[in-house]
């Protein structure tokens, strides 16, 4: 069998036609190394930035800047659409915890909005590249579900949100280790994923997948902690410069089934 390469996550990745795509896969259990193809690539994160906004804000709560029985109003400015509809609605006081919760299980973007104004985007950036070591990360604009986008003064017009395949998956190691601040809520929410069309329709009988995914009309994601049947675990990122539809969304699982011959 072939070792865990980066020129074999090339070739996985063109077999089943994950187009422009960036990879991670990396054990953490010091059993065999770690691989990565283009995982540095410039490629839009879309909702997986919501990991690392989610890990800022409970590094706040960690901090005492806030706690997770914090509230916070919904604001009518941070609604948009989401692909599953959202239990927040202007006016409702959700706390910090449910805004966590949502933003990385259901993928909600106006849970999102209200942890981009609590937080800030300049504060946000700044603790994921100084506490995270996420270089490669940062915050500019606030999510919408559909186009028109939302309405977001504080953009600058011209950047957008940065978070590489490199930056995910240094993140989930580290979610994995718990040295993210209250590392097994966020690891729940995870594990408590609604969308799993991607990866974890690959996966063997017994795994478990704790992952998070990110979709747009440019570009379709998935990564995150796979455990397996054996009991091994290991991050596994996939970014692509794929549309995300039905049809694209189905070639990352025998991607997953392929890969799974390796780990």
């Amino acid at each position: 069998m072939d070792a865990l390469t980066a020129d074999l996550l090339a070739r996985l990745a063109d077999r089943h036609g994950l187009a422009e795509a960036a990879v991670v896969v990396r054990p953490l259990d010091g059993r065999g190394g770690h691989a990565s193809f283009r995982d540095d690539a410039s490629i839009y994160p879309a909702s997986m930035i919501k990991v690392p906004l989610v890990a800022v804000a409970l590094a706040e709560v960690a901090d005492g800047r806030f706690s997770l029985a914090y509230r916070v109003e919904v604001g009518a400015a941070n609604m948009t659409v989401n692909d599953a509809p959202s239990p927040l609605e202007p006016g409702y006081r959700a706390t910090l915890e449910e805004l966590c919760r949502l933003a990385v299980s259901r993928s909600d973007n106006v849970a999102t909005n209200v942890l981009f104004d609590l937080i800030g985007r300049e504060r946000a950036t700044e603790v994921a590249r100084t506490r995270f070591g996420l270089a490669g990360t940062a915050f500019y604009r606030k999510l919408s579900g559909a186009d028109p986008l939302i309405d977001d003064p504080q953009w600058d017009g011209v950047h957008l949100n940065a978070h590489p395949a490199a930056d995910a998956g240094r993140l989930f190691a580290a979610i994995a280790s718990e040295r993210i601040p209250h590392a097994p809520l966020l690891r729940d929410a995870l594990e408590d994923q609604y969308w799993n069309d991607k990866l974890s329709e690959g996966l063997n009988e017994g795994d478990r997948f704790a992952h998070k995914t990110g979709d747009t009309s440019a570009v379709s994601h998935d990564g995150g902690l796979l455990t397996t049947a054996e009991g091994r675990t290991y991050v596994v990122v996939v970014y692509t410069g794929l549309e995300s539809n039905e049809r694209n969304n189905q070639r990352f699982a025998p991607f997953m089934r392929d890969l799974r011959r390796y780990l």
